[in-house]
């Protein structure tokens, strides 16, 4: 899946993975982190999230990164903030109201771009991508993170054979692959979500499952 995917969904306004309501699991189970107030807490793949305006009145520096310009600008546009703008070669920084979101792909951060960060919201990024990508996503995420820090991972699980994706079904045994070597994972809640989203019913599936987990990095790593 190419970046220009991505790009084309927010030029054609086709974004139903964007969210009009704060996620309920982020207001329950982010309190399990017990992070300190105005920690820095990354959002990857965030788009225009109304999550980070959560994160942000709970007292949290919030770090997002996105793809496309027209979901950063959508952002601050719609919430009524006038971001402050440097442009570079790797990232178009937007920031306003201790939000900041760094224009431009994920691949290309590195480890000053996230050495601020103590946890990160994971709630759009890991399904939104196909299978043959995830492998990289986490692996480049845990190569930038600086270590101990905690991910609220938020995840959709049915059977890949009766819808495509996006948003992909990501498995619990897949999390405990992709992360086990390197966090502490804690399987928090794992409930039957298919009648809150009737379009995966619209689109062929008869059973899903939402799974929100707790990982905890650990010290030394990679």
């Amino acid at each position: 899946m190419e970046k220009d995917y991505w790009l084309e969904r927010w030029e054609q306004e086709e974004i139903g993975f964007h969210q009009s309501d704060i996620n309920p699991y982020l207001c329950q189970y982010w309190k399990e982190l017990h992070l300190s107030q105005g920690s820095e807490v990354f959002v990857p793949l965030c788009g225009k999230s109304r999550d980070m305006l959560w994160l942000r009145e709970q007292g949290y520096m919030v770090l997002g990164v996105e793809l496309s310009a027209i979901g950063i600008q959508t952002f601050f546009k719609e919430n009524g903030f006038t971001p402050n703008y440097i442009h570079s070669e790797k990232f178009n920084r937007y920031e306003a109201n201790s939000i900041c979101i760094l224009g431009g792909n994920f691949f290309d951060l590195d480890k000053k771009d996230l050495a601020k960060v103590s946890a990160v919201y994971d709630r759009a990024s890991l399904v939104a991508l196909p299978l043959d990508m995830r492998e990289s996503y986490v692996s480049h995420l845990l190569g930038i993170l600086p270590p101990a820090s905690q991910i609220l991972l938020v995840t959709f699980d049915y059977s890949q054979s009766e819808m495509s994706g996006p948003p992909f079904s990501v498995s619990v045994s897949e999390v405990d692959e992709l992360y086990s070597e390197h966090a502490k994972i804690c399987l928090v809640a794992r409930l039957d979500v298919l009648e809150r989203y009737p379009r995966f019913h619209e689109r062929g599936v008869s059973k899903l499952q939402e799974n929100i987990f707790l990982l905890t990095l650990h010290n030394k790593r990679m």
